[in-house]
């Protein structure tokens, strides 16, 4: 269906323009063209936009694109070397192409209203029908495919133009209001028309079907062979080209003979339809006149009732006259047993019956509500990664306040915001194993951030400027350094084991605390 594009395209009218441009070109037994002669040739069609080679190249490569052109390159169109390497190319119709372009240009150009029974076939095909038996009798092949192709023409002609007409038929038959003027203007040539094409078909097909027995009584296999001698469509084998020839002599025969079981043919099935549409053409024409006469129609009531409904005083009124006129009401198709059904049995009837509340869902859908499908995730990909870019530079700060804490001793110097944060934090890890042991207190340590802080015992008081004021530290004496060579000692199941990178430890000494990381 890729090759309807250009129908339906935003540039339809340019793409089709450029098409016809081609079937004008390959009528004249061009097939190769350029963009420059597609606008030479859309210059002489008369109420063809005024495109340039400029602005239909781009056209013909869509066209490609969708496999309606087929495109080639063409050198002899290069006149100097930068002409050459700019590729001239030049397009043509692929088969399918050309396909998809007659569809849309027969639907464009075909006038629906033509519609008419052909009763000039009749005669031909029985005169084909002899011609078919004397060729195939003297064995003159080139005569009985040429014969017989033409039996196959006229035959889908009649039954393409039946369909059609009596779908133009139906679709006036059928109409909501009959338009006296429209209609009896060509009544009488219409019933005319059936009527002399039903006596020609009924005069005619007892003859064709006897026409027929005698073309069979020359030879069908050897009919068939002498028109697959000649068919010409090299693409198709013998076999699928036999096959081909018998299906139509088939459909040939089921028209006027029938399949031999007892069925309606399929002229017998025209000639029931055609005094069909002669019945409801009459019936239609009953209605007009009817109509004419009493002056009723179905126009002049529903504008009465169109004057009601505007001249009703409430809406009440209005949906009760609604459903005085049409019969229809409010539907009350839901079923549903009260919770107690000895308070209000399932068989009351529901005029006696109290309502039941239920769900909006189940009175607007008819189907029970139900949880429904989970909300979907909304994922904040961009919050995240700043979120996480922010924890890393905490980090890194963190980090680099430590490094900077462990580079120089505490006591003589004042310690910034960062290094300050660290030391409260070694403190916080160092202080939950500052507990006495037999009545003596041992020494502590805390790691945070790369570097581990120690407690140990100290004679008076020591004291640590920090940005936040001064720290006081009775009998203690605090030294930080990097833990990096205390993490080279230890195994890899005690690493495995630190949790939050920070554990205490006590354990009785006389001079340091245990350092653990």
């Amino acid at each position: 269906m890729r090759l309807f594009s250009f129908a339906t395209a935003e540039k339809r009218a340019d793409y089709l323009w450029v098409l016809r441009a081609f079937d004008a070109a390959r009528a004249a037994y061009v097939v190769l063209l350029h963009a420059s002669d597609v606008a030479d040739t859309l210059d002489r069609c008369p109420g063809a936009p005024a495109l340039t080679a400029t602005e239909v190249g781009p056209l013909l490569e869509q066209l490609h694109q969708w496999g309606v052109l087929e495109r080639s390159y063409d050198g002899t169109r290069a006149a100097t070397l930068a002409e050459y390497r700019n590729r001239h190319f030049v397009y043509q119709f692929s088969q399918a192409g050309y396909q998809a372009y007659r569809a849309v240009s027969d639907v464009l150009e075909a006038r629906l209203d033509e519609a008419a029974l052909s009763r000039l076939v009749l005669p031909e095909l029985l005169a084909d029908l002899h011609a078919l038996a004397e060729a195939n009798k003297s064995g003159d092949a080139p005569r009985v495919y040429r014969v017989l192709n033409r039996l196959d023409r006229a035959l889908s002609d009649l039954a393409e133009r039946a369909a059609h007409f009596y779908l133009t038929l139906g679709d006036l038959v059928r109409t909501t209001e009959a338009t006296p003027e429209a209609f009896l203007a060509h009544k009488d040539a219409l019933l005319a028309h059936m009527r002399e094409f039903s006596m020609d078909l009924a005069r005619f097909a007892p003859r064709l079907a006897t026409a027929i027995r005698e073309v069979e009584a020359t030879g069908v296999e050897d009919l068939i062979e002498r028109a697959t001698r000649c068919d010409e469509r090299v693409l198709l084998n013998t076999v699928e080209r036999q096959a081909d020839w018998r299906a139509r002599w088939q459909g040939l025969r089921g028209w006027f003979i029938g399949d031999g079981e007892g069925g309606l043919t399929e002229c017998e099935r025209l000639r029931e339809a055609t005094m069909s549409a002669i019945a409801a053409v009459l019936s239609l024409l009953r209605r007009v006149t009817e109509t004419r006469k009493g002056g009723v129609s179905r126009e002049s009531a529903l504008r009465h009732l169109a004057g009601w409904f505007t001249a009703a005083p409430t809406a009440d009124a209005a949906h009760a006259l609604y459903d005085a006129v049409f019969g229809l009401g409010r539907p009350r198709h839901l079923a549903m047993h009260h919770p107690d059904a000895d308070v209000i049995p399932a068989i009351r009837s529901w005029w006696d019956a109290p309502p039941l509340e239920i769900a909006r869902t189940l009175a607007e859908t008819g189907r029970p509500p139900t949880p429904g499908a989970p909300a979907r995730l909304q994922r904040n990909d961009a919050g995240i990664r700043r979120l996480r870019q922010t924890q890393l530079d905490a980090q890194r700060a963190r980090a680099e306040a430590a490094r900077s804490l462990a580079a120089a001793d505490l006591h003589g110097r004042e310690l910034d915001e960062g290094e300050t944060e660290v030391l409260l934090k070694l403190l916080d890890a160092a202080s939950t194993a500052w507990v006495p042991v037999s009545g003596r207190v041992p020494g502590t340590s805390g790691s945070d951030s790369g570097v581990t802080l120690t407690v140990s015992e100290h004679d008076g008081s020591t004291l640590v400027r920090t940005s936040k004021g001064v720290l006081h530290l009775n009998n203690r004496r605090l030294e930080v350094r990097e833990t990096a060579p205390l993490r080279g000692r230890r195994s890899p199941a005690a690493q495995q084991n630190r949790a939050d990178e920070s554990t205490t430890a006590a354990r009785p000494s006389d001079d340091i605390g245990e350092e653990v990381g």
